[in-house]
C-alpha cells in the first residue's frame, strides 16, 4: 500500500481516480489548487503524485519542481488535456516518471500508477541490498599496522584513485586460504569510482564445468534443450561494475582463453548468440594457488596469468602479521560478543600468548572461528587457553619450556629423598588446577596426550 496525492481541479475526475486508486489498497489524498497540493506534499511525502499540468493558481510544471527539490524520490505522474513535444519533454527533464494525457482511462491510469511503483520498490530494494553488501567494506576493514598490511591499503587507494574515465585494470589478489582475500577485492571496489555499480562475487571452483560459460555469459532462448528464456550472463549483469573470479585456478583451461578473450576484447558471447555483446567490466580475480607452478604444469594458461597480474596485490599469512594478530583478535571480540549480545570478553594473558604463539594455518578465517568458539563457551569474562582450543603445540610456543643450557627446571633433591610419585601426582594437579579442570587443556600444559594424561590419573585415583 502506498500513500498517493492527486492534484487535480476537477472535482468529478478527481473523485473517479481517488475511487479507483483506493480500489488498489492506496491511501488517496486530493488536492483541487496549488496551495493545497504543497501543503499536503509537505505533510504526507506521497509515494506517487499525480499532478495536473494546468491548475488555477499555478502551474504544474513549476510545482514539478519544487516537490522534486523538497522530494527527490517522490514519484511525479503529470495529467493533462493540452499536451505538447515541448512540454512532456521539460518535464521528463524536470523529473516526472511519465505524461499522461486527458482524458484519462481508469485501466491506463491503474497500469501507469502500479508500473511506476514497482519499479521504485525495485529500486529500493537495489539500494539496500548495495547499500548492505557495501557494509564493512571501507579501507579500515583491512585491521592491521604491519609493513605488508599498510603496503596492501596503499596499493588500494591508488587503484581507487584513478578517474573515472579510465580504462580499468585487471587485478589479481593472491594469499593463502583464509587470508581475506575476498575483503580486499569488496574493499578495492566500494573504495574506487564504480562503488554505485554491481559488485558480482563468482565461486569459480562451486560452478560445474558444464554451466561456467552459460553462467558467466549467459545464453539465448533455445541455445540448448532447457533454454527456454534467455538469460543474462554475470559478466553483463555486472556492466559498469566489478566481477570478482574467486578460485581462478580452478578453470578448465578449455574455458580460460574466452575468458583472456572477455578481457582483451571487452565482448563476451551468450551461448546461441549470433554476435558479440560489448561490455564495461572490470575484472578482478584471487588465488590461493601458485599460478606459475600450474602454469608449468600446464594446466594455467601463461598468457592469462600475464594478463590478469596487471595490478597484483598479495595478501599476507596471518602468521607473518606481528602484532596484528592481537588487533584482529580484539576486534574479532568486539564484534562476537555486539553480535551475541554478551557483555565484554578478553583473552587473559596466557590465551593472548598463545594466539600470538600459535601459526594459523587457516588465518583470518581460523582466528575468527577459534574466537566465536571461545566467546558462546566462555562462561567467565576473561577467555583462558583451555576456551580456544588450540593445538597442545600453539602453548608450548607461547610458554616455551627453557632449554638444558638455560639451567630452567632444576629441582633441589632434600637429603632424605623424594617419592617420585608424589612430584607426578602434584604435576597432574596443579595443571588440572591451571586448566580448570579441562583434561585436553591439562594435557597441553604437560605436553602429553588427553590418553596418557587420563592414564596417570586413574593410576593415581584422580578424579
Amino acid at each position: 500500500m502506498a500513500s498517493l496525492l492527486v492534484v487535480e481541479d476537477e472535482q468529478v475526475l478527481a473523485k473517479n481516480i481517488r475511487r479507483t486508486l483506493e480500489k488498489l489498497d492506496h491511501e488517496v489524498a486530493v488536492a483541487p489548487t496549488g496551495a493545497d497540493a504543497e501543503r499536503l506534499f509537505g505533510e504526507l511525502r506521497p509515494d506517487l503524485t499525480l499532478l495536473d499540468l494546468r491548475l488555477p493558481d499555478a502551474c504544474g510544471l513549476d510545482l514539478l519542481t519544487r516537490f522534486k527539490t523538497t522530494h527527490p524520490e517522490g514519484i511525479v505522474l503529470l495529467m493533462t488535456a493540452y499536451a505538447s513535444v515541448e512540454d512532456a519533454v521539460r518535464a521528463i527533464k524536470l523529473g516526472a516518471r511519465d505524461y499522461l494525457q486527458k482524458p484519462l482511462h481508469m485501466d491506463d491510469l491503474r497500469h501507469a500508477v502500479q508500473l511506476a511503483l514497482e519499479e521504485a520498490q525495485l529500486q529500493n530494494e537495489v539500494s539496500y541490498f548495495r547499500s548492505r553488501q557495501a557494509q564493512g567494506a571501507d579501507l579500515s576493514a583491512i585491521v592491521g599496522d604491519c609493513a605488508a598490511i599498510e603496503e596492501l591499503r596503499s596499493r588500494i587507494r591508488r587503484l581507487g584513485s584513478l578517474p573515472a574515465s579510465a580504462a580499468p585494470p585487471t587485478v589479481l589478489i593472491t594469499g593463502e586460504t583464509g587470508t581475506g582475500k575476498g575483503l580486499v577485492a569488496r574493499v578495492l571496489h566500494y573504495a574506487g569510482t564504480r562503488a554505485d555499480r554491481p559488485f558480482i562475487e563468482v565461486n569459480c571452483a562451486a560452478i560445474p564445468e558444464n554451466l561456467v560459460e552459460a553462467e558467466l555469459f549467459g545464453y539465448e532462448r533455445g541455445a540448448f534443450t532447457d533454454a527456454r528464456s534467455a538469460k543474462v550472463g554475470l559478466f553483463q549483469a555486472g556492466d559498469r561494475g566489478t566481477i570478482f573470479l574467486d578460485e581462478i585456478g580452478c578453470l578448465h583451461p578449455n574455458f580460460q582463453m574466452k575468458i583472456l578473450k572477455a578481457i582483451d576484447e571487452k565482448t563476451v558471447r551468450p551461448l546461441g548468440a549470433r554476435s558479440e555483446r560489448r561490455i564495461d567490466v572490470q575484472i578482478v580475480a584471487a588465488t590461493n594457488s601458485d599460478l606459475e607452478t600450474m602454469v608449468r604444469a600446464g594446466q594455467f594458461r601463461e598468457d592469462l596469468l600475464y594478463r590478469l597480474r596487471v595490478a597484483p596485490l598479495n595478501v599476507p599469512p596471518l602468521r607473518d602479521r606481528g602484532a596484528d594478530i592481537s588487533c584482529l583478535a580484539s576486534e574479532f571480540l568486539s564484534e562476537l560478543c555486539s553480535l551475541y549480545r554478551m557483555s565484554p570478553k578478553r583473552l587473559s594473558d596466557e590465551a593472548a600468548a598463545a594466539i600470538l604463539g600459535y601459526r594459523w594455518p587457516g588465518n583470518v578465517r581460523e582466528l575468527r572461528n577459534t574466537l566465536d568458539r571461545a566467546v558462546l563457551f566462555s562462561e567467565a569474562d576473561s577467555i583462558e587457553v583451555a576456551a580456544l582450543g588450540l593445538p597442545w603445540d600453539a602453548t608450548a610456543a607461547a610458554n616455551p619450556a627453557p632449554s638444558e643450557n638455560a639451567g630452567a627446571l632444576q629441582f633441589e633433591i632434600p637429603d632424605g629423598g623424594i617419592r617420585f610419585e608424589e612430584v607426578e601426582k602434584a604435576l597432574l594437579l596443579s595443571a588440572l588446577r591451571k586448566a580448570g579442570g579441562s583434561q585436553s587443556a591439562a594435557a597441553r600444559l604437560l605436553g602429553m596426550t588427553r590418553d596418557t594424561l587420563r592414564y596417570r590419573l586413574e593410576k593415581f585415583g584422580i578424579e
